[in-house]
């Protein structure tokens, strides 16, 4: 599987930085992934869905690591891309692990 394309749609929000749409091999789409400013720093967060219990559950998510990486590095290099286009830097902004929301157990 490639990330054939990733689209940024920049926010100016406290936490919430942009929201992101990859197409996988051409032929796949997978809207409203954001990048988040964190505690610790930034981190993709994978398309979501509010429960009646009022918990978010992602909607698509990678199944393991490596798939994981892949997208963060490539969501990452477009929004460091995106921001310099837009005179700013991701140097100031430092990069966090995703936080674990309980959504790997499918």
């Amino acid at each position: 599987m490639k990330i054939t394309e990733v689209k940024i749609f920049p926010v100016n929000e406290e936490r919430l930085k942009a929201y992101v749409t990859i197409t996988l091999d051409n032929c796949f789409v997978v809207r409203d992934l954001k990048v988040i400013q964190g505690t610790t720093g930034l981190f993709v967060a994978m398309p979501s869905k509010k429960r009646k219990d009022g918990q978010f559950r992602d909607i698509a998510h990678p199944l393991n690591q490596e798939t994981r990486a892949a997208i963060e590095d490539a969501v990452f290099a477009a929004f460091e891309n995106e921001l310099k286009s837009m005179g700013e830097s991701l140097a100031s902004m430092k990069r966090q692990k995703a936080p674990d929301n309980g959504s790997d157990d499918y």
